[in-house]
């Protein structure tokens, strides 16, 4: 009997491991708390728990800073303000379309600091599809459900003839109807931080299930009392009830960016009069049936737990910026001309760090959505004469290159149809040779760039090495695509020369990238460890790597694969010092590497991301293996400090998501994923098309992480690379994994993934 029940001891943690990596509710392994302890001078993700769909118009958060700060919500907080509907895709580039709910008791109040109240995260429950906390100084619980473009809430109040609901339109410009008779609240904000025409309104509508007792209508600092409507710089509304212990107040919000009527229409459309938890159920399995499009099995817990947060944080941003007429047909504001006009939009996003691997897993996992972006795209380019490269919700100044190139061609080689690829094309071709509007649009220093090969240091162009880097890389992705849509030769053979321009910057005294003058003389001196100057967000031994699309020219500039191999090397063997002078403060992002112990590699940054997966083209593809695998374990968590950086618009996570798959997109624009090591036992993917990939591990452990041999469809693979064609056909890939690395596999030449200097495979 002893033994028996030891027996049953040692095997109920595995038993009670399949119970949890095969439930079908997915979406309750994803912690939207994972990130949100991060703070302006240092971030572990500077994410918000987003209450949404996937791609919804509109989220909503607790919100515990105050109002107009990036920083909405923040884990170490300890009261909250509101619940706030937000947009906002980055801290660092704010919100748009905001307002407020909040419960109160007691007393009669509207300001932030007034209304705020104390709550314990042991009294919090956060879903991507359902909120739920307590309000300890209100005695009131909200609860928060979502769908697209509104929500439900449901406030439990206690015993009192004082029980508030706070409407806070903010500042900067807003508007608010009370209409007692119809228990209904109407209103706009006009609160933003850029990226928007003047005539820009977010117009909401609530819609209460009790009679109103009182009403105030705040303008300007005063509460008045009775119905009516106010315009003004800042305006707000408080509803006053008598509530018994336990009664429930019901609100049903919506907003629109198109107009009063279109937030009633979009209201009825996606609440109408169903119940509270019929809308949750609702999100919950909508958002089973967007992360389950993944199956994870034998993995931790946490490990579970945190792939599933990373794959929710892939899916949430682009936000839809259209919504549904009366006859069902999309339209959208214009946020790039002002106007409604019919078709999709979306927004919220930079390409600069979303196109490396975000868009890839969107033209994997869910191509129909990325095809709506695309079609988005055309809208914007048609509507604002520019096509976007950081969007909230229109051009926003932030970032560098112009990589909406690579997000187009990556999309139109890998399949993706139904859109009109050619104006995308004369957009890619208008970007290419021109500065735009905004630094962040266009190509800023396009003239030199095109005359000399680079952009020079010494032109008073910022970042000038870092944009003549991504300018290549996009030349090299607009050449694919110019071959694809059977442009002139001419115009192939042009991207394809601009293509190697990387080669202007390579120093080969120091085997580095490095900014260069007008003159052709390289700038000096010249600090390695310099962060921001020549480079971006990031220093030369951040960007050296930033040539996607030929690794093997970079290996032959370094010497050879020993020589490359070495200095891949070196940037996990040095220490973290760094040169900050240009920023005249260390900033978020040099601590955060810092602080990691994994040397010069700043991992919570987009610019090195790729760069361990670069081990595979010179015959090394164990080393590939063994860091993916460490940064991985150390510096993702499913816990409010789970990121080492910016997690950015789904970016960082899913580096996560392809990682713990097993493979990655080291360069968008070609049909190939770099092999990694998988982190399950068995993953499986189910494509939009029907088919299938099955990923198989049974061996993998947290010792056994190198891949002793891989098998296609039972066939032994032997290079380094998946096709993105071969597995959209549906493939089983077969890992056998070992405690030791394998030093012969993968390690010939012709192992090695595409490269465009390389001999074509």
């Amino acid at each position: 009997m002893m033994k028996k029940t030891l027996f049953l001891f040692l095997l109920l943690p595995s038993l009670l491991h399949a119970q949890v990596s095969r439930t079908k509710n997915v979406v309750d392994h994803v912690n939207p708390l994972m990130g949100t302890a991060s703070k302006h001078e240092f971030s572990n993700g500077n994410t918000y728990p987003a209450i949404a769909l996937p791609w919804g118009m509109n989220f909503w958060t607790p919100q515990t800073g105050p109002m107009g700060n990036g920083w909405a919500y923040t884990y170490d907080s300890s009261r909250i303000v509101g619940f706030k509907q937000t947009h906002q895709p980055s801290p660092w580039i704010n919100d748009y379309g905001q307002f407020a709910l909040m419960p109160a008791t007691g007393k009669l109040v509207f300001k932030e600091t007034d209304r705020a109240s104390w709550f314990s995260h042991k009294a919090e429950e956060s879903r991507p599809y359902y909120y739920k906390v307590y309000l300890a100084d209100h005695d009131v619980v909200t609860e928060i459900t979502p769908t697209e473009r509104a929500a439900f809430f449901r406030f439990t109040y206690p015993q009192t003839d004082s029980a508030f609901l706070v409407i806070d339109a903010l500042d900067k410009g807003s508007f608010i109807r009370i209409l007692p008779e119809q228990r209904r609240i109407e209103g706009y904000t006009t609160r933003n931080r850029g990226g928007v025409p003047d005539d820009f309104k977010n117009y909401f509508v609530i819609q209460l299930d009790q009679p109103f007792t009182a009403s105030w209508i705040y303008q300007d600092g005063k509460l008045v009392p009775g119905a009516g409507e106010k315009q003004a710089k800042h305006t707000g509304a408080v509803i006053g009830f008598k509530t018994v212990r336990g009664q429930q107040v019901q609100a049903r919000v919506s907003s629109s960016f198109i107009s009063q009527e279109q937030a009633a229409l979009n209201l009825q459309r996606e609440i109408g009069n169903k119940s509270f938890d019929e809308i949750k159920t609702t999100a919950k399995a909508r958002w089973n049936e967007v992360l389950g499009k993944v199956e994870v099995d034998g993995g931790s817990v946490d490990q579970l737990r945190t792939f599933y947060s990373c794959l929710y944080r892939s899916v949430l941003f682009p936000q839809k910026h259209y919504e549904l007429d009366a006859s069902g047909k999309p339209v959208h504001y214009s946020p790039y001309n002002g106007k409604t006009l019919p078709g999709y939009l979306y927004a919220g996003t930079g390409f600069w760090d979303t196109f490396r691997s975000l868009y890839p897993l969107l033209n994997l996992l869910y191509p129909s959505i990325n095809a709506e972006m695309q079609e988005g795209l055309v809208n914007a380019y048609k509507e604002g004469g520019w096509l976007p490269e950081w969007s909230s919700p229109g051009y926003r100044n932030s970032m560098i290159g112009n990589n909406s190139a690579s997000v187009v061609a990556d999309a139109y080689l890998k399949g993706l149809r139904g859109y009109d690829i050619q104006t995308l094309y004369e957009g890619i071709l208008k970007s290419t040779n021109n500065e735009g509007p905004l630094t962040a649009v266009g190509r800023k220093g396009v003239s030199f760039y095109n005359e000399l090969g680079y952009v020079p240091y010494d032109v008073n162009i910022n970042e000038n090495a870092a944009r003549t880097l991504e300018y290549a890389y996009d030349d090299f992705t607009i050449w694919q695509l110019a071959k694809a849509l059977k442009r002139p030769q001419a115009e192939i053979d042009l991207f394809a020369k601009r293509s190697q321009n990387y080669r202007h910057l390579f120093d080969s005294s120091t085997k580095l990238m490095r900014g260069k003058n007008k003159d052709g003389n390289f700038q000096s001196p010249f600090n390695p460890f310099k962060w921001g100057d020549a480079f971006t967000e990031g220093n030369s031994w951040h960007y050296t790597w930033s040539v996607f699309h030929d690794i093997q020219g970079l290996i032959d500039l370094m010497g050879g694969r020993k020589s490359f191999i070495q200095m891949l090397d070196s940037v996990f063997k040095m220490p973290p010092v760094f040169d900050e002078s240009y920023y005249k403060k260390v900033i978020h992002e040099i601590r955060e590497m810092q602080v990691m112990n994994m040397g010069q590699y700043a991992h919570g940054n987009q610019p090195i991301q790729h760069m361990i997966y670069l081990y595979n083209y010179a015959g090394e593809p164990w080393k590939t293996q063994y860091w993916v695998r460490e940064v991985m374990n150390k510096l993702y968590l499913p816990q409010p400090d789970g990121y080492c950086g910016d997690e950015d618009n789904g970016q960082t996570s899913s580096w996560y998501v392809f990682s713990a798959m097993g493979f990655y997109p080291v360069c968008p624009g070609t049909d190939q994923y770099v092999i990694g090591a998988p982190l399950f036992k068995k993953i499986r993917l189910r494509l939009e098309n029907g088919k299938q990939i099955e990923i198989n591990a049974p061996a993998v452990s947290e010792n056994n992480l190198y891949v002793q041999s891989l098998k296609a469809n039972g066939q032994l693979h032997t290079t380094n690379w998946l096709s993105h064609a071969a597995l959209m056909k549906g493939m089983r890939l077969d890992f056998t994994m070992q405690v030791q690395p394998d030093l012969k596999r993968g390690t010939s030449e012709t192992a090695a993934p595409y490269s465009m200097s390389a001999p074509q495979k």
